[in-house]
């Protein structure tokens, strides 16, 4: 799969003025909206359903690690919830670790898994922030952009904005709004939402929500739920939880 847009290909010749300024573009280019051909009832983690009227959405995860000065990017593909394929690559970092930039640094690896990826897929799911980002153009913002793929943001910590309740013991199945902040420069209204994908059954332990995040042609109402859709039983929905495991597969085979 090839980018559709490949003006928003990081430049690692920009400074960090020049990079700033392209995730504004990229912000100000994408669609905080809904806008693909696949039919969310259709989104499960598992190969359950019945009765579509063709076939199930496929959905990608994609993740990233890194070994020394080498970026790990890896994609894994379900279709009905079943794994179709999986598409990795290793390459040089070209960027340094700047926060706020992440997507800069990430993006070679998880561009060149993508060109090895021969399926094509309908939604992809990033480990990382979309639109809850401080110039709303985050990893699966920026990516998703890039490739013009519905696309949607899962992270595990806030990066910023503010939550409108308090996140404390919520229960499973559970979503609070992110308000942008003062950290966030180009946006007033709602980012994101913090969702409890699981929680333990006994007050004495509790489970951190993740934070979904819009990243190109997917709102974010339905941002959230997808991404309960694509939880089985785990915090974090099937697609990126299997591309983490991969990545590390990967990370693992080339140290070896």
């Amino acid at each position: 799969m090839e980018p559709a847009y490949p003006r928003f290909l990081p430049d690692p010749a920009d400074s960090r003025d020049e990079m700033e300024a392209l995730q504004r573009e990229v912000a100000a280019t994408a669609q905080f909206a809904d806008e693909f051909d696949f039919d969310p009832e259709a989104v499960s983690a598992t190969p359950t359903l019945t009765n579509l009227s063709g076939d199930p959405p496929t959905i990608v995860g994609v993740d990233q690690a890194f070994l020394d000065d080498r970026a790990v990017g890896a994609i894994v593909a379900l279709r009905g919830g079943e794994v179709v394929e999986r598409a990795s690559a290793v390459v040089d970092c070209e960027f340094p670790y700047i926060p706020g930039l992440l997507s800069f640094r990430e993006a070679g690896a998880i561009v060149a898994a993508f060109a090895n990826l021969d399926v094509e897929p309908d939604l992809a799911v990033f480990d990382g922030s979309g639109r809850i980002h401080y110039r709303e153009a985050g990893l699966a913002t920026h990516l998703g952009l890039l490739f013009d793929l519905p696309s949607i943001g899962v992270a595990k910590g806030l990066l910023c904005g503010t939550p409108d309740s308090p996140l404390d013991d919520l229960p499973e199945g559970a979503r609070v709004a992110i308000a942008a902040d003062d950290r966030v420069e180009t946006t007033d209204g709602r980012i994101g939402y913090a969702v409890q994908t699981r929680q333990y059954d006994s007050g004495s332990r509790t489970i951190n929500p993740v934070y979904v995040s819009p990243g190109h042609r997917v709102g974010p109402p339905t941002a959230a739920d997808l991404v309960e859709r694509l939880c089985d039983g785990y915090k974090l929905p099937e697609p990126t939880r299997l591309a983490d495991a991969y990545a590390g597969e990967v990370k693992r085979d080339f140290e070896e």
